[in-house]
């Protein structure tokens, strides 16, 4: 009797406490808050990443121009003249026996001609093809990374075929996203004939040399008229572009890019001068400023 007794009243101590001490957990409503809370605070990082990303994507597209300026300048030192802008867009890489030609015998465009000074030597000799032609598919065909930007896309090919290229093969053409300055032949990337560093008389450190190329982002992956020959173009708005247009960001309208230096960046275009220095221009440069910035005899 007494044994039930005691077990009676533990039973009544524990009930008792049980009372004093309610089971931990969230309300309905706490739990409301708290998820309208992280997501406001989720809301707010978000940007914050997004422009990281960014951040990091402009700082490599600047690497990309800066290895492209040192390779400009690498070549000057070993031939004494600067890369070229090649001959006619419809020419392939020149091949002298197993050797690619320099100076004014090279067809191909500055993009090819820098390719042995930007650790892509194997490409500059069309890797191990038994023909030129071969030879000529791989150096066309073979995408590097530096010569896009990762704001924009991934590096990329295009399949085409045009008879006056090449006898109307379909093959994949390495695309680009740089271009050199410029079309209207002022820049230091000339067509036909390289320059040298004595006929800068502007001073190579207020001389464009290569930027970002603007684009219709809404065609990438297609054939567009300054996007399907790719990086070994000569002398095309592929690899060239105009400095007495104003730049502008890319856009995804009708036409291409109007042979307009720009980006994917918002309000500016990563640029490597002669001396092999790399700056953000504004897209919003005077034209007339960036007019003289791309001609090497301009005296101002």
């Amino acid at each position: 009797m007494c044994s039930s007794f005691r077990k009676l009243r533990s039973f009544r101590r524990l009930a008792a406490a049980n009372r004093r001490c309610p089971a931990e957990g969230f309300t309905l409503v706490e739990l409301l808050v708290s998820m309208a809370i992280i997501g406001v605070l989720v809301s707010l990082l978000l940007p914050a990443v997004q422009a990281a990303r960014e951040a990091a994507r402009r700082t490599t597209c600047r690497n990309h121009l800066k290895q492209m300026a040192l390779a400009f300048q690498t070549h000057h030192e070993q031939y004494k003249f600067f890369p070229s802008a090649g001959w006619d867009w419809w020419e392939p890489p020149t091949f002298e026996g197993w050797a690619p030609a320099v100076g004014e015998r090279q067809r191909a465009g500055w993009g090819f001609q820098i390719l042995p000074f930007i650790e892509a030597q194997d490409v500059w000799h069309g890797g191990s093809g038994a023909t030129e032609t071969d030879r000529i598919l791989v150096a066309i065909g073979t995408t590097k990374e530096f010569f896009f930007c990762p704001s924009r896309r991934q590096p990329q090919t295009l399949n085409y075929t045009d008879p006056l290229y090449l006898g109307g093969l379909s093959v994949p053409h390495a695309l680009c996203d740089y271009a050199g300055s410029n079309l209207e032949g002022t820049g230091v990337v000339r067509r036909y004939k390289p320059t040298t560093i004595a006929e800068i008389h502007d001073g190579t450190s207020k001389t464009l040399l290569l930027a970002e190329k603007r684009m219709n982002v809404a065609f990438l992956g297609q054939w567009q008229e300054d996007d399907n020959e790719g990086y070994t173009a000569g002398w095309d708005e592929d690899t060239m572009r105009r400095t007495d247009k104003k730049p502008a960001e890319d856009h995804s309208g009708t036409g291409d890019g109007g042979e307009q230096f720009g980006s994917s960046h918002s309000g500016a275009f990563n640029a490597a001068y002669a001396d092999g220095s790399v700056n953000t221009i504004s897209t919003s440069i005077d034209k007339d400023v960036f007019k003289s910035l791309g001609n090497m005899h301009d005296p101002g």
